[in-house]
């Protein structure tokens, strides 16, 4: 009875433990429950960690929305706790990792730095060794601690305003906080790739709102993080399914952005690289979506002038494009010539080397829809006056694929091609380049010499006939310029020229 009666009593410890609830609602993170269900202070009174509405902190590279802190206490080894609680210590720590602290500083809270590195990596090891599926309370703590230490700004002044050239980065600026960012990117990639996260679980923490942040740090400065982003990404396109569509659009829209609005983005190359895996593993028959998004977002990425950072990964994706679907290489083709560089000689070299690249994936048949617009521009491209651009059209001879292409359309072709190489040998300045016209020029005689002897037929008869015109145009304006001598003009009075059409022709026999 006495029992029961002192069993209705309130307890002691009650009270304390609300003064301590209301305390944590206060100051996030000053509290902390050890594996036995005590409190642990953080630090002494004055030590206290600011709130999140506190100023942001600026490091070299990243404004981080968390707060730093002054110190942080370790917390016990998973190896020292029993099985029951370390569910409850994984979270411990996650709390504790969530402390972002100022890295411009390296002497700057060293040993609180150090234990937060030391949590971090008993975290790794227990994803590592993880053999039960995570609770939701860990999941949330995980996607919660990412945030925490991962999402941040970038700032403006630390970067050009000036883009670059077309071939060379910049020299990248490296994350001061790279020690502690690494390991957080190393346990976000093992916990994604962990079998013991559901997915059906992970979809409602690893949302919209956390890939798009998550897609947001791409533009870093430092290609490590980059790296380590590209990889993410691809995992958690692998794992969420239900994602997929989101993640497409979402960087479809970075793409928009970076070709129509900033023209600058650090993250290109890596995107593209993460969506070269993607294309080549469509289903056939290509769904609209994807034919969409070569046209509106492949194709425009070549107009922007830092293209040759990221050629190699944006010619892997169009060309794993034509290889699925070889019908789309007219659409390709004509793209690429739309977006044609007439005034870079640098970008009309990067397009000569992925021209041949999408003809090596095309066949006769669908190159008949647009070669004769292609083989104009490979013939303007063989008179170039920059010698680099003309070796680069000359070199597509060498590629035996395209020397089928040719052959098999040779009656288009030829006539494109042959007058470009004779005014090469009449008029190039560069002797590699006049060796190089007389090599596809014996070639193309060799492949059909009676098709060869017409068209070379025909483009003398064209200079001839062009020749003439200027002659007549030159006795023109010196019967002009005569005539005005003579007659100087002090009114709107109009003076007739007649053609004169004989001296012509005495003159040019």
């Amino acid at each position: 009875m006495w029992k029961q009666f002192l069993s209705k009593l309130p307890r002691k410890s009650s009270k304390s433990d609300a003064s301590s609830g209301s305390a944590h609602n206060h100051s996030s993170n000053n509290v902390t429950t050890s594996s036995n269900g005590n409190p642990i202070q953080r630090t002494s009174s004055g030590n206290v960690v600011p709130s999140r509405s506190t100023t942001v902190k600026r490091t070299a590279s990243a404004i981080f929305p968390s707060s730093v802190a002054t110190s942080i206490e370790p917390l016990l080894s998973f190896k020292d706790v029993p099985n029951s609680e370390k569910q409850n210590l994984f979270i411990s720590k996650l709390n504790h990792c969530c402390v972002v602290f100022d890295f411009s500083d390296p002497n700057k809270n060293s040993a609180e730095k150090d234990m937060k590195r030391q949590a971090l990596l008993d975290l790794i090891d227990y994803v590592d060794a993880a053999s039960s599926r995570f609770t939701e309370p860990m999941i949330s703590a995980s996607c919660k601690m990412f945030a925490s230490n991962l999402f941040r700004a970038f700032p403006s002044n630390t970067r050009s305003s000036s883009g670059s050239g077309e071939t060379e980065e910049e020299e990248p600026m490296f994350e001061p906080a790279w020690s502690h960012l690494q390991l957080v990117y190393d346990f976000l990639l093992k916990f994604i790739e962990s079998s013991s996260l559901d997915a059906k679980i992970g979809k409602k923490y690893i949302d919209h709102s956390f890939i798009v942040r998550l897609l947001h740090l791409f533009d870093s400065e430092d290609p490590r993080e980059r790296d380590c982003l590209k990889t993410i990404l691809h995992r958690i396109y692998g794992k969420f399914m239900v994602h997929r569509p989101f993640i497409r659009k979402a960087v479809s829209n970075i793409f928009y952005q970076f070709v129509f609005e900033i023209d600058r983005h650090n993250g290109v190359a890596e995107l593209l690289e993460v969506f070269g895996s993607v294309i080549s593993g469509f289903a056939l028959p290509l769904k609209e979506e994807h034919k969409i998004f070569l046209w509106r977002v492949l194709i425009p990425l070549h107009k922007p002038k830092t293209l040759g950072v990221y050629l190699q990964q944006l010619t892997y994706c169009v060309t794993q494009f034509v290889e699925k679907e070889p019908k789309l290489a007219s659409s390709v083709v004509n793209g690429l010539l739309r977006c044609w560089p007439v005034t870079n000689s640098q970008k009309e070299v990067m397009f000569l080397s992925e021209l041949e690249e999408v003809l090596e994936a095309t066949n006769a048949m669908d190159l008949q829809k647009c070669m004769i617009p292609l083989f104009r521009r490979i013939g303007f491209c063989i008179n170039s006056s920059h010698f680099q651009v003309a070796e680069r059209a000359l070199f597509l001879w060498n590629n035996d694929h395209v020397i089928s292409l040719v052959s098999q359309n040779r009656q288009s072709i030829m006539p494109l091609i042959i007058p470009a190489l004779e005014r090469n040998i009449q008029s190039h300045w560069n002797q590699a380049v006049l060796n190089l016209t007389q090599n596809v020029k014996k070639m193309l005689c060799e492949m059909d010499e009676e098709l060869f002897l017409a068209c070379k037929d025909k483009f003398e008869e064209e200079e001839m006939n062009r020749m003439m015109e200027e002659e007549k145009r030159r006795i023109t304006w010196e019967r002009l310029e005569t005539t005005a001598a003579f007659k100087p003009v002090t009114g709107n009075i109009a003076v007739l020229v007649r053609p004169a059409t004989a001296p012509i022709a005495a003159a040019l026999s």
